[in-house]
């Protein structure tokens, strides 16, 4: 069958078939027909039978007689049937109509209770250039399929600077519905949260956690003695641990004291107590410590909140820190002895006493080859303590491990400490020189270079040293290894008369 036989029998069709039989001539038609045969279509489009009307609609955007469209279309967005709103709004799209009918449709289907339908509205809109209903636009923001939303919030974002949208993100962030109001509240900058904060307070007792979360969260850095207070407050009240970890946190960094009783009661739980262990630390209190002593010894807890009730003690730094975080190097939960690990860096980063120095440095450095998941962790908590070059110097001349060698060769950097020994360490670096790992031998380079920049002396074998390190600095090498040996060998050059 020709085309304009085929076009001849849809025309039949659409004036003498069934339902089924006229929704399908329309949609024949749409597909062979042409230009001329759009009123055709037009003429059908108020069908008694929606599957008639879904057909019009498709048959119109395939046609690509945007003036018939414009006729009918947007009267079909307002269907009462879904699918036949879903196909005419398709159309327009496809279409390209404009116009305020069109834009009003638009603006309409931003609250049809048929999610399609409300993406194929910001479709609409986006394709357009236009923003439709600004309240059915900005009150997308809080919609629960991602789809929607998602594209709301890129619509809101690119209209943020019409007046009529910046003030309706506003006033969503002020009082509107709870999803709503967060995605606001991620839009609007930092600035805002001063002019925001009564409403932000407000937010901190709503009854949905993801709003307090966010509040909480934006009211953490405003200085305001009221502002803490409440929050302080909300804390007290706080029955949902996601965000009880929000405020002790943002308390937590501002040092609060108060948060001592609520903090000792979220110890206990897995989400919040990590968060509490780190706003009893930031407190600093009798009370707090004490709690923090308790913790830290409690085998109920779970490992990430002892790991950070130890981070707390050496945050804290009372004179017994180190001698309650050393016996937790060997404790059987790995967490734990990450966390003992890190407090007793920033004890060493904050200044030993001279007493303690040793003991840190011995278990540290037993620590560093002992503890496979934590070498580079010790490595820095041992940075700066000379007291344990010597036994570094002799876990890089025993360890097999080539992570362990390679922390410990770089402990020996001159950057790093000194003592009366470090002259014997350019050996070490030398021999580093040839080891088959890559970092031990970029941290072999780069300790060499800051030896012989720091001591002076220019080495014996140097020839065999230069050739090496030219090996070093060619291209064969990874990049940071290359540069090293660069400056040693610049360095040597400096030597020369």
């Amino acid at each position: 069958m020709g085309s304009e036989q085929q076009i001849a029998f849809f025309l039949r069709e659409l004036k003498d078939g069934d339902t089924w039989r006229r929704a399908a001539a329309a949609k024949g038609l749409g597909r062979v027909g042409r230009d001329e045969h759009a009123g055709v279509l037009v003429g059908v489009a108020d069908d008694r039978a929606p599957e008639v009307r879904e057909a019009v609609a498709a048959g119109l955007g395939r046609l690509g007689v945007a003036e018939a469209g414009r006729t009918v279309l947007p009267a079909l967005m307002g269907d009462e049937d879904p699918w036949v709103r879903r196909r005419a709004s398709r159309a327009a799209i496809r279409l390209g109509l404009d116009g305020p009918e069109v834009v009003d449709a638009f603006s309409r289907l931003l609250r049809d209770p048929d999610h399609h339908l409300r993406i194929n509205a910001l479709d609409g809109l986006g394709a357009l250039g236009v923003p439709g209903s600004v309240p059915g636009l900005v009150a997308l923001l809080g919609d629960r399929e991602p789809a929607v939303w998602g594209r709301a919030r890129v619509l809101v974002y690119r209209f943020r600077d019409d007046p009529a949208v910046w003030a309706e993100v506003v006033r969503t962030a002020e009082r509107g519905e709870a999803d709503a109001r967060v995605r606001a509240l991620e839009l609007l900058p930092g600035q805002w949260t001063e002019r925001l904060r009564d409403s932000l307070v407000t937010g901190l007792r709503d009854a949905s956690a993801r709003l307090r979360i966010a509040v909480a969260g934006r009211l953490s850095d405003v200085e305001a003695a009221q502002t803490q207070d409440a929050l302080v407050g909300a804390l007290e009240a706080e029955r949902d641990a996601k965000v009880a970890a929000v405020l002790l946190r943002g308390l937590g960094r501002r040092g609060e004291e108060r948060v001592s009783g609520p903090a000792g009661r979220w110890l206990g739980d897995a989400m919040a107590g990590p968060a509490a262990a780190d706003a009893l630390g930031a407190a600093g209190t009798r009370t707090a410590a004490g709690m923090l002593r308790m913790a830290l010894v409690d085998p109920a807890l779970p490992g990430r909140t002892r790991a950070a009730v130890a981070k707390a003690v050496g945050q804290a730094g009372r004179w017994d820190a180190v001698w309650l975080l050393l016996p937790l190097l060997d404790d059987p939960d790995g967490d734990v002895r990450a966390g003992a690990v890190a407090g007793l860096g920033t004890l060493v980063d904050d200044g030993l006493r001279p007493w303690e120095r040793r003991s840190v440095a011995r278990a540290l450095v037993a620590h560093l080859a002992a503890d496979p998941n934590t070498v580079w962790q010790t490595h820095n908590a041992l940075i700066g303590l000379a007291e344990a070059l010597p036994g570094l110097r002799r876990t890089v001349d025993r360890t097999p491990s080539a992570d362990v060698r390679a922390a410990a060769l770089s402990l020996l950097d001159t950057y790093n400490a000194t003592d009366e020994n470090t002259g014997v360490d350019l050996a070490r670096f030398v021999h580093g020189l040839d080891d088959p790992d890559d970092t031990v031998r970029f941290h072999a380079t780069e300790g060499l270079a800051h030896w012989l920049a720091t001591t002076g002396k220019p080495p014996q074998g140097e020839r065999r040293l230069r050739a090496r390190l030219t090996a070093l600095a060619s291209a064969d090498a990874v990049a940071a290894t290359r540069a090293a040996a660069d400056e040693a060998l610049r360095t040597l050059d400096g030597y020369r008369p």
